[in-house]
């Protein structure tokens, strides 16, 4: 089974899926920056000195990444038998330079599924966070912020409508948890929500 934890900047979903992994003892890998090659992508696209990249260029550079991603660690994993847990999947192109960027969302649909040869992640959990709750967490962590979130809160706000949306439209590929609760109930309800897509 491919799971993606999918959320805003602050949603938490990176604690969520290192948690889920341990859990299920998956693969734990993420998007963008899964891969060597990745992780170049990745460092670029978060640099906030990476300035004046217009929206298709920032699209194309997430199915790049996809496209290594799925080639050198998801599809091996399956193959294996391993489950894979993902921080981030297709799904937040769709948020991000879709409902965030403004691109649209069918024509990054048709990128990401060829990105990922027709293969999407067997489950979303969308970790559901209020933009003002995300918000003080990351002003909490201290830490300088990246390109994506640094941007402002009318995007924040596209981006996690966007997620809703799009799990709305998917109930039977989507999972949505509050994201507002302590982290060991929210890994826990994951947990649970995963075991039950699953029928475990």
């Amino acid at each position: 089974m491919w799971v993606a934890l999918e959320g805003g900047d602050g949603s938490g979903k990176s604690t969520q899926a290192r948690l889920l992994a341990d859990a299920l003892g998956a693969v734990l890998t993420r998007e963008p920056g899964g891969t060597a090659v990745g992780a170049r992508i990745r460092a670029l696209l978060l640099d906030p000195g990476t300035t004046a990249l217009d929206a298709r260029a920032e699209a194309l550079l997430m199915a790049a990444d996809r496209a290594q991603h799925m080639a050198e660690v998801v599809a091996p994993a399956l193959a294996g038998g391993r489950d894979v847990v993902s921080d981030r999947s297709a799904w937040s192109s769709l948020a991000y330079q879709g409902y965030g960027r403004g691109l649209p969302v069918e024509a990054l649909r048709r990128l990401s599924d060829w990105a990922l040869g027709g293969r999407w992640p067997d489950l979303a959990v969308l970790i559901d966070v209020p933009a003002d709750v995300a918000d003080a967490r990351l002003s909490a962590a201290g830490r300088a912020a990246d390109r994506f979130e640094g941007e402002g809160d009318a995007f924040h706000r596209r981006v996690l409508d966007g997620f809703r949306t799009l799990a709305s439209a998917q109930p039977d590929r989507w999972a949505v948890v509050d994201g507002t609760r302590p982290v060991e109930d929210v890994a826990a309800r994951v947990l649970a929500v995963v075991r039950a897509r699953a029928g475990a």
